[in-house]
């Protein structure tokens, strides 16, 4: 049984993350690998349950602490139920979203207490960490127009109502955790044509995880 991977896909509103989840999956499975793809938050019941309550409703739902907390409570039920499992069966797996996701949204731009995420990570995550993150970097208003052109078939609003300044300050966020940890982050341009970004991502993978 081969060594199981985890890959984490990073980034703002409507950068292309779970089209591209979905592609990178497909290409492993082609290649001959086990792949479980996930996402966050969710990706287990009792995750999804959760999901449910930080991605619906009123924009001023929850603190931004609040929805840390959230968020690491549903981590904790996907790394158990899903991640772990499958990793220790020498599967690979590919995730829409980790905790990078958390620091970004509700650390740095929501102001969340830090140190509470940074004990939550300990606690919650402790050794189970990506061997790469791929971050989409894309323009905050050309991720919002793409993120509204999304078939009206959810709810799942509510973090893209928080405002242009919101968005900006994020991918400010993700583009600092990336330059901070290159070891393990791959920053993507998500303005390129969706075949040309599918195989940027799978060469990231390739030549760090494969070869």
């Amino acid at each position: 049984m081969g060594q199981g991977r985890f890959i984490t896909l990073e980034g703002g509103e409507g950068a292309g993350k779970s089209t591209h989840a979905r592609r990178l999956s497909a290409r492993l499975g082609e290649e001959g690998y086990g792949v479980v793809q996930t996402r966050e938050p969710g990706g287990s019941p009792e995750a999804e349950a959760i999901r449910t309550l930080l991605v619906t409703g009123e924009v001023d739902r929850w603190s931004s602490n609040a929805e840390a907390l959230l968020n690491y409570a549903a981590r904790d039920q996907h790394l158990r139920n899903t991640i772990r499992p499958a990793l220790k069966q020498g599967q690979w797996v590919v995730s829409d979203r980790f905790s990078d996701s958390t620091r970004a949204y509700q650390g740095v731009t929501g102001g969340a207490d830090m140190a509470l995420i940074d004990h939550m990570e300990r606690v919650v995550v402790g050794p189970t960490r990506p061997d790469l993150t791929i971050v989409f970097d894309l323009e905050a208003r050309e991720g919002l127009s793409r993120a509204g052109k999304r078939p009206d078939d959810h709810d799942e609003h509510r973090f893209e109502r928080k405002g242009l300044a919101f968005h900006e300050r994020l991918r400010e966020a993700f583009l600092a955790i990336a330059e901070a940890d290159p070891e393990r982050c791959v920053v993507v341009d998500a303005t390129a044509p969706v075949d040309e970004v599918a195989e940027t991502v799978w060469q990231a993978v390739a030549s760090r995880l494969i070869a």
